[in-house]
């Protein structure tokens, strides 16, 4: 049990990926860092990071009798009954009024979520993380289960969407206040997309990067990753070439840099299998994404050669509320290679809110 403690410390500070962690409640160290046991045995790193406000701001109240300050009004609806079949349906009704307010640094019921995707670990995120809490957030990063320094069964199961649905779904609960803003990359996307249907209410904002289009999830059959596990082994160079060419618009020092120490990639091969073949999500299409009633920002890499961005422009055309920026310079790991101009969006679109209208057309003369 100590050493299995102590494994987990050093995975913390010194950045150890061994997914030796042993089962325990709950360690935290001072940077910031802490596991967290989401299932018997199940344990996730996560990076928890939280300001010293001096005196906490909350959002701006309402005046009554006024204008309600950036309400999203959607089309009414009847209530929702039993769980909807697969089979696409051509008009989708949304029941809500959402009040979308900018979310600043200062505001104490304001946490960032960011989910990386297969592969990845949340060092990804560094960029991002620190630029965050610098301006006073509080964020939230997990490792994916096999990713990182968190647990990896050694069980294909344990890598369905599922699973690793509600391992976010339990970090989500643990971590969130009213306004909670979810910021997914890739596969994590999907997760992001998850919560946000199941928590409307607290899911104020959500960030797609490079995240692909409002399709339901189903792993091929002839894909690479079907074959064996030792085959795969054995193919890791060519894998850890291939995603450097694929997910990074130069392949320079640079880049070799960023994928070896932001762990872009640095799974085992067991876990990669499974990851890829437990990608089967069926309620995950087009109705299921179109039902989606927050703002959400869709970030591209223009140079991403794992997700076209014609995906992520019909995402856009699909979802209620969204907004498409492509980044020329960047690909997959956009928020890698270009984190300032990420960095900046993001941040933009935090704090983003809709105009009030000036007049809603009630009691106006003529």
């Amino acid at each position: 049990m100590l050493n299995s403690i102590t494994d987990g410390l050093l995975c913390c500070l010194m950045g150890k990926t061994t997914n030796a962690v042993g089962p325990l409640d709950s360690v935290e160290s001072s940077n910031g860092y802490s596991f967290m046991e989401v299932k018997p045995g199940r344990i996730l790193r996560v990076r928890h990071s939280t300001p010293n406000r001096p005196a906490p701001e909350g959002p701006e109240e309402t005046q009554p009798g006024g204008p309600e300050r950036g309400t999203v009004h959607c089309k009414p609806t009847a209530a929702p009954g039993k769980r909807r079949k697969r089979k696409p349906k051509k008009v989708v009704n949304i029941d809500c009024k959402k009040q979308i307010t900018s979310c600043k640094g200062t505001h104490s019921d304001v946490v960032l979520f960011f989910i990386h995707g297969v592969g990845g670990s949340l060092d990804i995120w560094k960029e991002q993380l620190d630029f965050f809490t610098k301006l006073g957030y509080e964020v939230v990063a997990p490792d994916l289960a096999g990713h990182g320094c968190s647990s990896a069964p050694q069980i294909a199961a344990a890598y369905t969407f599922y699973a690793l649905a509600e391992d976010m779904r339990a970090v989500f609960k643990r971590y969130a206040k009213k306004r909670n803003i979810l910021i997914g990359h890739s596969y994590g996307v999907s997760f992001c997309t998850f919560l946000a249907h199941e928590y409307p209410d607290l899911v104020h904002k959500v960030i797609m990067i490079n995240g692909g289009g409002p399709t339901a999830l189903e792993p091929s059959l002839c894909s690479i990753f079907n074959m064996p596990t030792c085959v795969l082994h054995c193919l890791s160079p060519c894998l850890a070439w291939s995603f450097l060419k694929a997910g990074f618009a130069r392949q320079g020092a640079k880049e070799k840099q960023l994928l070896k120490e932001g762990n872009a990639f640095n799974v085992s091969s067991f876990v990669l299998r499974a990851m890829m073949s437990g990608q089967y999500w069926p309620e995950g299409d087009e109705v299921y994404h179109a039902e989606l009633a927050v703002p959400v920002l869709l970030v591209h890499g223009m140079h991403d050669k794992f997700v076209p961005v014609e995906e992520d422009q019909r995402m856009a055309e699909i979802l209620l509320i969204a907004f498409l920026k492509v980044i020329d310079e960047g690909s997959h790991m956009v928020m890698m290679e270009c984190p300032e101009t990420v960095n900046t969006l993001l941040h933009e679109f935090v704090l983003w809110e809709p105009e009030t209208p000036t007049g809603d057309g009630q009691g106006e003369k003529k």
